[in-house]
């Protein structure tokens, strides 16, 4: 009898194995918190655009880059989508201290197949496409934050403004088991510029203990330019010494992964930006002065852990922790507390610092954060 597959073959590689890649959202193609943020340099550490993809800085930078959605991509490859970093401050010397780069942070309990700090320690290979005006040499690090151990590679842009497919391969480590839970366990690095405290060592390629010196030995500087751009897409890390072809997941699967760590939307499972925030419609009824019961509000995927959960009006969207009463956006009401949140629900009630009179509907968007 013949065998049927259920399934999409086109999220299954050559050995069957779905959800090979580690990286979420490599494709670029969920932004649910709006597709540009300008202005970003010191002081601006955090999630801005692409889903998953934090902007990190230290030391005082004073270079800022718009980062955004772009529809710039490789030809023929399958994307539709990358993120771009385009200089608009430049910065020409850096201090010691200072470094700009993008991260994604990976939770303990998706890595454990890797058998870190054991004999049977696997191999992780990175595959991506990037695309820049500055050409020259990048580094790629692996970060341990359970061990403060750490790992660096380096990959050259030859040709400037054009698509480049690049492969990176590092060594298992048999040092230093990963936690098996939800924290971050592994961050993956790329840089865009660094100072000498991260450059004046010799570049670790082999795992070792942190050392800053080590970690971005031969970066250019990003910042050099007002002219400077730089593209990324396809990013994979996945198990083993061979990089395989991107794996493309189905869009409502790769917005639920996101919806782990962050969400927003407007009650109908469909994503808006309003003024730049991506919210959700839920309405509530009070039932008693000063406080308001939440009826079933549930998320649209459990999150990462109890998340940070900001509500808005609907007048204007920009004040966050005040709400109003449905179809009458004069009639506010600021939040001063929310009970019983969890993983998996907002609450069970809003404490208003006004009159929550029985009877009168409330409506809010939120925004819930549980990003690592």
């Amino acid at each position: 009898m013949a065998i049927t597959r259920i399934g999409n073959p086109a999220i299954a590689d050559q050995r069957g194995v779905n959800f090979r890649n580690i990286i979420i959202n490599g494709d670029m193609s969920i932004a649910q918190r709006g597709t540009s943020a300008t202005a970003l340099g010191n002081g601006d550490n955090g999630y801005h655009t692409c889903d998953r993809w934090r902007f990190f800085e230290s030391g005082a930078p004073t270079a800022e880059f718009t980062m955004s959605q772009s529809t710039d991509v490789p030809s023929g490859q399958g994307f539709a989508t990358s993120l771009k970093l385009d200089c608009t401050t430049a910065q020409t010397s850096l201090a010691s201290s200072d470094v700009i780069r993008i991260e994604q942070r990976i939770e303990g309990q998706n890595l454990q197949y890797l058998k870190k700090g054991t004999a049977n320690a696997e191999s992780v290979t990175c595959s991506f496409w990037v695309k820049s005006s500055k050409t020259g040499t990048f580094i790629v690090e692996l970060n341990d934050s359970d061990n403060l151990r750490q790992i660096s590679k380096s990959y050259t842009i030859n040709s400037a403004n054009t698509w480049e497919k690049k492969t990176i391969t590092y060594d298992g480590d048999t040092t230093g088991t990963l936690d098996n839970d939800s924290n971050n366990s592994i961050r993956f690095e790329m840089f865009l510029l660094a100072g000498t405290d991260f450059t004046s060592g010799t570049l670790a390629t082999t795992w070792q203990a942190n050392d800053d010196a080590d970690r971005a030995v031969g970066q250019v500087n990003l910042a050099d330019s007002t002219s400077n751009e730089w593209y990324i897409t396809g990013v994979q890390l996945e198990a083993g010494s061979v990089a395989s072809d991107f794996e493309f997941l189905p869009h409502d699967v790769n917005l639920q992964r996101c919806f782990r760590y962050y969400e927003g939307g407007d009650g109908n499972d469909n994503a808006v930006n309003i003024y730049g925030i991506t919210l959700r419609l839920c309405e509530t009824i009070a039932d008693f002065t000063g406080r308001m019961k939440i009826f079933g509000a549930q998320y649209f995927a459990i999150k990462r852990a109890t998340p940070t959960l900001t509500l808005y009006g609907d007048s204007g969207f920009t004040t966050a922790n005040r709400i109003n009463v449905y179809n009458d956006a004069t009639d506010t009401e600021t939040v001063t507390s929310i009970s019983g949140t969890n993983a998996n629900t907002m609450g069970q009630y809003i404490g208003l610092s006004g009159t929550a009179n029985s009877g009168k509907t409330y409506k809010f968007y939120y925004e819930a954060d549980a990003e690592l």
